[in-house]
């Protein structure tokens, strides 16, 4: 732990980097794995596994993003009134910036609302996959490259783990749901893993960000916060309430937010 503590305050920019892979490419290609011997997964089990993803995230948003986002304010401008100003201001241009995106990216979701945005005789329609699944990774690279890259290895180890964690049943659910798709297990396995490499991207913006300048921290984790609360209740929640699974998504949403309010109180 001393070791990482280290890296963390010396090397703030690769410590983000390096989080944002390990949450992404490597923990979504983990997940992701059984697709090579699971044949298929059941609609409740899927948005089950959502579901508990989408607590891990809200949790996150508040307690690793938010929250920290408020105590910086406040210590930059004085009064906390101005402070949680500032942080719904940059909240709110995070969840805009999402919305921008989703309603100009071509991308197709797995479950009945399908295409948006697309002429799919242009793009393969694997493509469209892995653009929908970009636009839900990089706001979560982008969180985990911040609060990483802050040189916060508490908070920053939260997050990662956090994040990693919901990663893993995100990956096997989209490699299954390619599977159904009827594309090959390599090629779910591959999209999957595609999908976790894309995070880190968010990861090199935030970590960026907050190497060029300290004091975009506070707007950096609260911009984060509001682009990761647009997709989850844009895309992810919507999902897992399909099919009359609504109370066993709920309970699973309710687990994956417990766990992720541990991880964060312990590592704190």
């Amino acid at each position: 732990m001393d070791l990482l503590a280290s890296l963390a305050s010396q090397y703030p920019f690769a410590f983000g980097v390096a989080s944002s892979v390990v949450a992404g490419f490597v923990l979504t290609s983990l997940g992701a794995t059984p697709v090579f011997v699971v044949r298929d997964l059941k609609p409740t089990t899927q948005n089950i596994m959502l579901a508990f993803a989408a607590g891990v995230m809200l949790a996150a948003t508040f307690f690793s993003l938010l929250l920290p986002a408020l105590d910086r304010a406040e210590v930059g401008f004085g009064s906390r009134g101005y402070a949680a100003s500032a942080v719904i201001v940059a909240l709110l241009f995070g969840a805009l910036a999402m919305h921008v995106a989703h309603g100009l990216a071509p991308h197709e979701h797995f479950g009945p609302k399908g295409r948006e945005n697309t002429d799919h005789s242009r793009l393969a329609r694997v493509w469209l996959f892995v653009i929908a699944i970009a636009l839900h990774n990089f706001p979560e690279g982008l969180a985990v490259g911040i609060a990483a890259g802050s040189g916060d290895l508490a908070n920053g180890l939260g997050v990662t783990l956090g994040i990693g964690l919901q990663n893993m049943p995100e990956g096997l659910a989209v490699a299954v749901a390619l599977r159904g798709e009827g594309y090959r297990r390599s090629t779910a396995f591959g999209v999957a893993a595609i999908s976790g490499a894309l995070e880190p991207l968010g990861g090199l913006f935030g970590a960026g960000a907050i190497a060029i300048s300290g004091s975009l921290l506070p707007w950096a984790l609260a911009f984060a916060a509001g682009a990761m609360l647009f997709i989850i209740s844009s895309e992810v929640i919507p999902e897992t309430h399909r099919k009359g699974t609504e109370r066993g998504a709920t309970s699973a949403l309710f687990g994956g937010f417990v766990v992720m309010l541990f991880l964060d109180v312990t590592l704190g």
